[in-house]
């Protein structure tokens, strides 16, 4: 019986970054691959005069949009696994009149990038309540072992109110990993059914609530259109004094201005590892700020979750041609709501 045919567009710097190399000898064993050997990436022209006749493709970080005329050649395509994150700016073109008529199948890796950003997202809501940054600087640049202008005790994430905006891959992931922290989750989503809460033992809230109720919000939510600016002066002025808010999301959804105006008071504690724009020009005045942290959209790296996304790859592919369920398949039904 004849492998599947894969064409692989990502380079050689991406496949060693996301896949551990027995893994991708395992998957070079199981299909018949060819492989992206020029050591730059493929245009869309190009990706459109090689793909017909394979079944599946492969995608990462630097591929091309995949067009109509990629779609008008892939005869015999079946799967796109895409061993990276979002699939939305490659796919936009085609969801509608190829892939969903003609049922291909979409993986995603960003459930394995989830699990840094949650990683990343559970440190922060620690660092930032706790003023660690602050400690750590008095102690290094000032000589003072124990500033009395930081406050040394408050609202730490254990035994917390913690409000989750959006219940995406991430969300759900910093869900799981608060399990120990003895916290009480508040939610906002529009989209996460009754059912759903009740397997999350979350409590479904409007926005506004949220913020009022919670002592540590962190943000989760796709850059759609229905979220940018989504948090503004209303939600941030009904934080508690002392409350954190962490975004790790994409910086338009919170309206920027606003979020000056609100952490000048001193009222909050924030930290953002994504901004709008990014990066932040040099004379924004968030990045003067003392109770405002912020690090360079990194909450993503990690090798856990980068090897993860190599391994689901192709365990996704394993699974798609053996006839089992994919895990982390894209709902193209829902694709104007992915991130």
């Amino acid at each position: 019986m004849s492998k599947p045919k894969i064409l692989y567009l990502p380079t050689k710097s991406h496949t060693e970054k996301v896949f551990k190399s027995e893994v991708f000898e395992r998957f070079l064993r199981n299909f018949d691959v060819t492989l992206n050997e020029t050591g730059s990436n493929y245009t869309s022209e190009r990706v459109a005069s090689q793909i017909q006749g394979f079944d599946g493709l492969v995608t990462g970080w630097g591929t091309p949009r995949l067009t109509v005329e990629v779609l008008e050649n892939a005869d015999k395509l079946r799967i796109i696994a895409h061993s990276a994150g979002s699939v939305k700016g490659m796919l936009s073109d085609v969801v509608e009149k190829y892939l969903i008529p003609r049922n291909i199948c979409v993986f995603s890796a960003n459930g394995a990038i989830a699990c840094n950003v949650a990683e990343h997202t559970i440190g922060a809501l620690i660092m930032t309540a706790r003023r660690f940054v602050d400690h750590a600087i008095a102690i290094r640049e000032e000589g003072v072992w124990k500033d009395r202008d930081i406050p040394g005790n408050g609202q730490f994430l254990r035994g917390s109110v913690v409000g989750i905006v959006s219940a995406s891959k991430v969300g759900r992931e910093v869900i799981r990993l608060l399990q120990p922290f003895d916290v009480k989750i508040l939610i906002y989503d529009p989209y996460l059914s009754d059912w759903e809460t009740g397997r999350l033992n979350v409590e479904k809230v409007e926005l506004d609530d949220l913020f009022a109720r919670a002592d540590f919000v962190t943000v989760h939510a796709p850059s759609i259109p229905e979220t940018w600016g989504m948090i503004g002066e209303k939600q941030l002025k009904l934080m508690n004094d002392g409350a954190v808010l962490v975004n790790t999301s994409r910086g338009r959804v919170i309206d920027h201005q606003a979020l000056f105006t609100e952490a000048q008071t001193g009222r909050i504690l924030v930290t953002l590892d994504v901004t709008d724009p990014e990066p932040l020009p040099a004379d924004s005045p968030l990045r003067r700020l003392p109770n405002v942290y912020i690090t360079p959209h990194i909450s993503g790296a990690g090798y856990y979750g980068y090897f993860k996304i190599g391994s689901t790859t192709v365990e996704a592919l394993e699974n798609f041609f053996a006839g089992k369920p994919v895990i982390g398949a894209v709902d193209l039904d829902k694709f104007a709501q992915l991130a």
